[in-house]
């Protein structure tokens, strides 16, 4: 007869993997069945790699939409991932049970698309993903309350990780003691979640008819603990019934490989399904456990870590402080009649002795320990798609190590190694792998350097898929990327940045597609402002686009085209605007001048003269005419003496204050130098300011208020000493010293310099 062993366990458990493994080695079956999806059983031969490093997950993916996809992580304390490893290494047959992914992947997206799904539904126990409301009865929880623990955690250290009975006895009880667990199903057996259940094991089921037909003499199946009563034999429901509950699931094509993960995904806090709350914790435990090292080792080890990351951070953590954090730990443990220092108590010793009693070198550890930093490796040979090969070359290639760890990388694009890298990383980004992100380079303002904020996150490995089918490379991928995007841009500006982006990601066929678009947009464009937004961009990629040597001709072409639409139609888009529409075409006409600016000899009189029939108009909103008259002054086209008069007939008594006001926020707005070296200009204002009647200085108090507050706050104490001490002079066209009150003190000084008493 076949003997059928189900050790049921808590998934990244280290004692429920010690416990898999040493009833394996009791047991010695000749096939183990483990729960995970069946996609994954022609991969399951490479955890036996020895590049194959955890911490790794399983990725199974809708092959038409790599967006839909599951995840299915592995630590080197996961019970699964023991009793994989053990099968291969005894050359023993192993297989994943549960419900087909491909199944699983359907059902989640028909739950999406209809309107009237359940929000509290969830794919799958180890699904990434997971709502709040969904009801799952946590077995673990349940024991824990009935064993008198508030903590689950604490409960399952102490009844399991710190060992019991014999491997195959506890997992015995624990099956037994989750059967009253399971009554709780009963009353919610139409619950989304309860049906889910009732199919995935349903499907294991049935695997595991399979296999037991084959003959085989012993069997172990490694399952999560909820699920091990409905796996016992004895319990099988008929065939037919769970024939029925299978049949008529929606399928979809799925492909399956191996990624990398970290640590920091492991843990609940990730958002993880099947998450722990101290990966690190446990990876300590599972090592100390696997090396045959006595209980009491484990707990002054892990001090001894946590001393080695404070005097890291160059925070005292002397040799006899972790000795006297061991001794509080273990008298915390005796006291509360633990059987020996888990995570809590440890963590109160390391704040009480190592941390001085303050909680912020505590979070430290958790952070680099308790949930720590390590991210795992997949070998070569691990099926991947054509685009994920070409940036594995690439990361070799130019030495860039993906690490869950966040890196500043600051690059010299005048070095060929780092401007390759920014290339890769501009590629990326148009096929939407966010690996880095821009970040500011601080005071430098020239070209040749770029900062990027670094980091791998294992869900990339799904955008990497997703961006499969743009491409086989990362160039080619790119390129297809940024012409689908051109094609579906709303605007002349998005265009021009796509355009900056392929120049930034040396893009050639990508730049081709952009332009195809961006001439034709732009021939038909009748929007003033849509084309001054554009001449930014496009400036930006003509002078960049030479500093790296890439032909810019015809975008210039483009940009001369667009500047003189742009000029022709100013005046008339000006017109009729009210406060809001004022505002954004402020905004565009500075966009465009600061543009024209990168390119010094575009067409700047052209441009000019459009500025100078805005500012000349008495017509147009106040704001529009006072930039244009600004950016006139900026340019040496009008003088002081003329901004000074146009201020004056602006200010004047006639005009109403609002549009005074307005005009006056355009001259000055974001730049108070005007008005502290001229004090004439400064005059005019205060007195307009000074005239405007209490109810007209009401409306336009705020304004003022935004003018004056965009200033710096040097500019703005200057202005103030200027208006509060020397008041008066702001008022007369010429002052003379007054030679008279200061006779005194030059005749004392004359004296000192042996001169002649001044007459």
């Amino acid at each position: 007869m076949t003997e059928v062993h189900v050790l049921g366990i808590r998934h990244h458990g280290p004692g429920s993997a010690r416990s898999v493994a040493e009833a394996l080695e009791e047991l010695r079956p000749d096939a183990v069945l483990v729960e995970g999806p069946p996609e994954l059983d022609g991969l399951l031969h490479l955890l036996g790699d020895p590049d194959m490093v955890p911490p790794v997950a399983g990725l199974i993916y809708a092959a038409d939409q790599p967006r839909s996809a599951s995840f299915y992580p592995m630590a080197a304390y996961s019970p699964e991932w023991i009793a994989i490893r053990w099968a291969i290494s005894a050359s023993v047959r192993v297989q994943a049970i549960d419900l087909p992914a491909a199944h699983t992947l359907a059902l989640r997206a028909a739950a999406e698309a209809s309107p009237s799904a359940d929000d509290g539904e969830r794919v799958g126990e180890d699904a990434d993903v997971e709502s709040a409301e969904a009801y799952r009865p946590d077995a673990i929880a349940i024991l824990a309350g009935a064993a008198g623990y508030g903590d689950a955690e604490r409960w399952w250290e102490d009844a399991v990780e710190h060992r019991g009975a014999g491997p195959v006895d506890r997992f015995t009880a624990l099956t037994e003691a989750v059967v009253e667990v399971r009554s709780l199903d009963e009353r919610r057996g139409d619950h989304p979640d309860v049906v889910e259940n009732s199919r995935r094991e349903a499907a294991m089921r049935r695997i595991m008819r399979g296999v037991l037909r084959e003959g085989h003499r012993r069997v172990v199946v490694v399952c999560g603990a909820y699920h091990a009563p409905a796996l016992v034999p004895e319990s099988f429901p008929p065939a037919s019934a769970d024939a029925r509950l299978l049949t008529g699931l929606p399928k979809v094509k799925v492909a399956a490989t191996w990624v990398p993960w970290t640590s920091e995904r492991l843990s609940r806090s990730s958002g993880y399904g099947a998450g722990i709350t101290a990966p690190g914790w446990y990876q300590h435990l599972f090592e100390h456990w696997s090396a045959g090292d006595p209980e009491r080792s484990v707990s002054t080890t892990w001090l001894v870590r946590v001393a080695h990351a404070l005097r890291k951070e160059n925070l005292d953590a002397s040799t006899a402080s972790v000795i006297e954090a061991n001794r509080m730990a273990e008298a915390l443990a005796a006291l509360r009649g633990r059987p020996g220092p888990g995570l809590a108590e440890l963590d109160e010793a390391v704040q009480t002795v190592l941390c001085e009693g303050s909680p912020l070198p505590l979070d430290l550890v958790r952070r680099e320990l308790t949930v720590g930093r390590g991210m795992g490796n997949v070998p070569e040979e691990t099926p991947t798609i054509p685009l994920a090969a070409d940036l594995t070359a690439a990361q070799r290639t130019l030495r860039l190590k993906a690490t869950p760890l966040e890196e500043v990388l600051t690059l010299d694009l005048r070095k060929p190694l780092q401007l390759a890298r920014s290339v890769l990383l501009h590629r990326l980004l148009l096929l939407g792998i966010g690996w880095g992100v821009p970040s500011d380079t601080g005071r430098t303002t020239g070209t040749f350097k770029e900062v990027w904020t670094i980091c791998w996150r294992p869900e990339l490995a799904v955008a990497v898929v997703e961006a499969g089918r743009f491409g086989t490379t990362v160039a080619a991928g790119a390129a297809t990327a940024v012409t689908e995007r051109a094609r579906a841009a709303s605007s002349l500006a998005e265009l021009s940045s796509l355009l900056g982006n392929c120049l930034l990601a040396e893009l050639p066929d990508g730049i081709s597609g952009v332009m195809a678009v961006l001439s034709e947009r732009s021939a038909l464009q009748q929007d003033v402002p849509a084309l001054l937004n554009t001449v930014e961009p496009l400036a930006r990629t003509c002078r960049y686009g030479n500093v790296r040597g890439v032909d810019v001709t015809e975008v210039r072409r483009i940009l001369d085209a667009v500047v003189v639409r742009a000029g022709v139609g100013l005046a008339t888009a000006c017109a009729g605007l009210d406060d809001d529409g004022a505002r954004d075409m402020r905004r565009s006409i500075d966009s465009a001048h600061l543009g024209l600016s990168l390119v010094p000899d575009l067409a700047p009189d052209d441009w000019l003269r459009a500025l100078g029939t805005v500012a000349d108009s008495e017509l147009l909103h106040g704001s529009v005419t006072g930039r244009a008259t600004r950016l006139l002054l900026d340019a040496g086209r009008v003088d002081g003496d003329e901004v000074r008069d146009r201020l004056s007939r602006r200010l004047s008594v006639a005009a109403p204050a609002p549009h005074a006001a307005a005009w006056l926020d355009g001259l000055l707005s974001g730049d108070a130098t005007l008005l502290i070296h001229d004090r004439h200009l400064l005059r005019i204002v205060d007195e307009w300011l000074a005239g405007v009647d209490e109810k007209t200085f009401e409306d336009v108090l705020p304004l003022l208020r935004r003018t004056f507050s965009a200033f710096g706050r040097p500019e703005r104490r200057e202005l103030g000493e200027q208006l509060s001490h020397h008041g008066g002079a702001l008022h007369a066209e010429a002052t003379t010293p007054d030679l008279t009150s200061a006779r005194p003190a030059l005749q004392t000084m004359a004296r000192y310099l042996g001169w002649e008493e001044i007459a």
